[in-house]
């Protein structure tokens, strides 16, 4: 576990750009990973770390219910970056999830059961195996009531050290960003398990 001060770090580092922060992080550890679910702005953290490190573990927890074109969209950064990708998905079929629990709706008593079926159990056993350091991620402020209250750097409950580089960036900073810098966008990305854009999809609960 890499101990720092959380909240000393957090101040110094609001200012500094996202590959200053990702070039800080990379100095405490050679042991990490960078997540994504190739969701709309996927294209920005991950251009960003393959910049800073081409051989980077990139953790991909598929949920089988995405949407062809964010395969599409996966299969295109993954060739242009050249993407280490370690991808974990449900141990059960999309079949037999279809036939046992459905595509339940938040209301549904099967939603927790889903939920765990598709994300968090592929999820866990990604960062077991992987054992990180430090986990990359694209959580930004405002997404959610939840990530109001992180910070570019948090502890994940497993004592990973979360850094978030692009925490303080609006949807109009990222769309400028990859207007910019000619990167690809998913324009329509779907989770199952979040179902509404601002609900947390427990992931980031780790």
């Amino acid at each position: 576990m890499i101990k720092i001060d959380i909240d000393y770090w957090n101040k110094k580092l609001k200012d500094k750009t996202p590959i200053e922060i990702a070039q800080w992080a990379l100095k405490l550890s050679d042991n990490y990973i960078v997540t994504t679910s190739f969701g709309v702005y996927s294209s920005v953290l991950l251009s960003t770390m393959s910049q800073l490190d081409k051989y980077i573990r990139v953790v991909w927890c598929d949920t089988l219910y995405n949407q062809p074109t964010t395969y599409e969209h996966a299969s295109k950064l993954i060739k242009k970056y050249n993407l280490n990708i370690l991808k974990y998905q449900s141990l059960y079929t999309k079949e037999e999830i279809d036939a046992t629990i459905g595509l339940p709706s938040l209301e549904d008593d099967n939603h927790a059961i889903f939920s765990e079926a598709v994300k968090l159990e592929p999820f866990r056993r990604a960062l077991k195996e992987q054992d990180p350091d430090i986990w990359f991620t694209n959580i930004r402020v405002r997404q959610t009531e939840y990530r109001d209250k992180k910070d570019i750097l948090s502890y994940s409950k497993d004592g990973i050290l979360k850094v978030s580089p692009f925490y303080y960036w609006s949807d109009a900073d990222l769309d400028a960003y990859i207007e910019a810098n000619h990167l690809e966008k998913n324009g329509y990305y779907f989770d199952p398990v979040k179902a509404l854009l601002n609900r947390e999809c427990g992931i980031h609960l780790q």
